[in-house]
């Protein structure tokens, strides 16, 4: 006998064992694993029921403000600022910028050079690079940059510290110590691959000096390397939502939305009131965000204005952006529950919104829901054929979550197919987060700067000639994403040969999925537009 003939008789006598065996226990233990599943199942479809409602709300919401012109002007009292004829420049506020930065080869001169640009009295502002890198040559590219701004009349500051203790909020808060801020009213935050317009000021500072209740002005992201691949179109898609509806929602209906971490200008007042920085999640932003709000603190978002910055290209750089995004709130959830509950200064009703909306249903539900029914549940009952599932829970009340979601990128509408196998692969990494934060344990307080390549692969493009990658194919595989592909493929398999055949295209499909991402082919593809 030959060794291909071996090989297909050891495999045929795996197979049979494998179907004895998966008989017997259908024969014994499957009746006890479909009612096990069939409350899974109910317990996955009331996560689902409070996600569509919670959605469903948000549309409302953002209907009405759309109709009735609810627009920040109408709100808030805001008028431009202008120099006073006495006054002069005096009549301007004072405003530091902050731009902290790690490691940030490819995109310090942008920040940098935009920051520097922005239209205000140069007498009244203060740019301050606070430059945590560890890399010596880019510390002193940083600040050469510095001192060439410094040179043409910009009063911009280099600060350095001999740690990173505290990471991001650590070099806020140590650059809100300095003397020369003690002059300044607001401070002004951008992340080093941000690029606000020259007018972003005095399109800002005036809600806040017109109105001293309000603590912070956010803007919006817009992202300039979102066509560079089908992964960036997906993060666009998701992110367009955020920014379109729940944060609009947040700041209309309750003056309370979570700080994005760059792109907002903070009354320095309410952060000092609110307890300063504070670096015990991976959220620095909400967490500041959540105490100023309890302080009776108030919020506003400009849909209108929009800061440019960058998606992470990488699906290395993306996991660990997902991972902090989710781990982050999950754990500031689990620190601040109790303080929310007994806080007296706001109402009942935005306590509700912050603990129910804000933070169970958005920031954990939104996550673990869909990760266990998608990715865990579903699938499992492909392999048990007594489960049912009715279509109203896995298509219907989900198609509708997925259209209000898809509806803040109409350019983007013929991705939605993958934009769902997309979003299901990040919710195994964004669950597992979410867990990790809720219980505080693993990753919790990892902090990894999200890799930013700024003009680097346009420029590569231009100057080389197309060649080859070289890499070994276990430096770009992730495990466990395979091992999520090698269960779907099992459960699909199983549903189209044996089963009823109802979700086993779905599940086959997620499984291809969670292959090309395991495999680190994710940010290849591009997409048509």
């Amino acid at each position: 006998m030959n060794l291909s003939g071996a090989i297909s008789d050891a495999g045929d006598f795996v197979w049979e064992q494998l179907v004895l065996i998966w008989g017997e226990i259908k024969a014994f233990k499957v009746p006890l694993i479909a009612q096990i599943l069939n409350i899974a199942v109910l317990i996955c479809f009331v996560m689902t029921t409070l996600l569509f409602v919670e959605w469903v709300y948000m549309g409302v919401v953002i209907t009405v403000v759309k109709l009735f012109r609810r627009t920040p002007e109408k709100r808030f009292k805001w008028q431009p600022l202008e120099e006073d004829a006495e006054l002069g420049n005096a009549s301007f506020p004072r405003v530091l910028v902050q731009i902290p930065m790690y490691n940030e080869k490819e995109v310090y001169k942008l920040s940098i050079g935009a920051v520097c640009g922005l239209s205000w009295p140069s007498d009244r502002i203060i740019v301050q690079v606070l430059d945590d890198s560890t890399d010596p040559t880019i510390k002193e590219m940083v600040e050469m940059e510095c001192q060439k701004w410094a040179s043409s009349g910009i009063n911009i500051k280099y600060e350095i510290r001999d740690n990173r203790y505290g990471y991001k909020a650590g070099a806020l808060s140590e650059g809100l110590k300095h003397s020369y801020v003690r002059e300044c009213d607001y401070v002004v935050i951008f992340d080093a691959d941000f690029q606000p317009e020259p007018d972003f000021l005095r399109r800002t500072i005036p809600f806040l000096v017109h109105n001293p209740d309000l603590a912070l002005v956010q803007a919006r992201w817009e992202f300039v390397n979102a066509d560079e691949c089908l992964m960036t179109r997906m993060q666009e898609m998701s992110l367009n939502f955020h920014f379109t509806v729940e944060q609009e929602v947040g700041s209309s209906a309750y003056a309370f939305f979570s700080f994005n971490g760059t792109a907002g200008v903070w009354r320095i007042a309410a952060i000092d009131e609110a307890g300063g920085w504070n670096h015990r999640t991976t959220v620095e932003d909400m967490d500041l965000a959540v105490r100023a709000s309890l302080k009776g603190w108030k919020f506003l978002y400009l849909a209108s204005l929009r800061v440019k910055s960058e998606l992470p290209s990488t699906f290395k750089a993306l996991r660990f952006q997902q991972h902090r995004w989710s781990c982050g709130p999950a754990n500031l959830f689990r620190k601040m529950f109790v303080e929310i509950l007994r806080n007296k200064n706001v109402n009942f009703w935005k306590k509700i919104y912050i603990i129910y909306s804000f933070f169970f249903v958005r920031k954990v539900i939104a996550h673990v829901g869909t990760f266990v029914f998608y990715c865990v549940i579903l699938p499992a009952t492909c392999l048990v054929p007594d489960v049912d599932v009715p279509k109203w829970g896995t298509v219907y009340i989900p198609s509708i979550v997925t259209i209000l979601n898809i509806v803040a990128t109409p350019r983007s509408f013929h991705l939605l197919a993958f934009w769902i196998l997309f979003e299901n692969v990040m919710a195994v990494h964004r669950a597992k987060a979410t867990f990790a934060g809720l219980l505080g344990i693993g990753r919790v307080n990892e902090w990894v700067v999200t890799e930013k390549l700024g003009e680097a692969p346009k420029l590569k493009a231009a100057t080389e000639a197309p060649t080859k990658p070289r890499f070994k194919i276990t430096e770009r595989m992730y495990f466990l994403e395979l091992a999520m592909g090698v269960y779907l493929l099992i459960c699909g398999s199983y549903d189209l040969v044996f089963g009823k055949r109802q979700y086993c295209w779905y599940v086959l499909l997620q499984a291809i999925a969670f292959f090309i991402a395991g495999f680190g082919y994710v940010g290849t593809f591009v997409p048509s537009s």
